[in-house]
């Protein structure tokens, strides 16, 4: 067998990319996508529900993380931009270790200047319809107790509080649903 019979003969994981929807569009991380995820993930706003801001070497390992879940698990978030190319934010599917089992999780962060305007909503959808044309049965999403705004955003892709889990060094809410019953929005 040649080398590329046994690259093509190996199984790597099919991309889950979410379809554009009628404002975003979705594409992979890169490191040309530095700049813009070290302003987002060292927003204060943006990171206020989490232990603090990262700043531009952790937004480079986020970006690493990322395109390694495409790599091991066919997804992990994307970039959203709009049609015309403005950064929005990123959105998608991460693996996440829940009470002790492993969920895979649909999660978002939306430049603070953008918030309110339903493109958290938008994206999570379409991140939601493609975990379930991936085959992804279950999704949660791990929010903390007072973000409401991000609370709202999973109420409305259909899951609903399953309970409340140690996480970090406090306390979050666990929204879950299976995808086979979750409404479609």
């Amino acid at each position: 067998m040649t080398w590329a019979g046994v690259i093509n003969h190996l199984s790597y994981p099919a991309m889950v990319l979410p379809e554009p929807t009628a404002r975003l569009r979705f594409r992979e991380m890169s490191d040309d996508d530095l700049d813009h995820m070290a302003a987002l993930l060292g927003d204060p706003e943006v990171m206020r529900f989490y232990p603090a801001p990262k700043n531009r070497a952790q937004a480079q390992s986020w970006i690493d993380w990322n395109v390694q879940n495409y790599a091991l698990h066919g997804f992990g978030l994307w970039v959203v931009e709009t049609h015309d190319g403005e950064f929005v934010g990123d959105c998608g599917l991460t693996w996440q270790t829940v009470g002790g089992e492993r969920h895979v999780e649909v999660g978002y962060h939306v430049r603070a200047e953008l918030q309110g305007r339903g493109f958290a909503t938008e994206a999570a959808a379409a991140c939601r319809d493609a975990a379930r044309a991936g085959g992804i049965g279950h999704l949660v999403a791990i929010i903390h107790p007072r973000n409401v705004p991000s609370q709202r955003v999973a109420q409305k892709l259909g899951l609903t509080l399953e309970r409340s889990v140690p996480h970090g060094e406090g306390e979050a809410l666990i929204f879950s649903a299976d995808l086979d019953r979750a409404t479609r929005s």
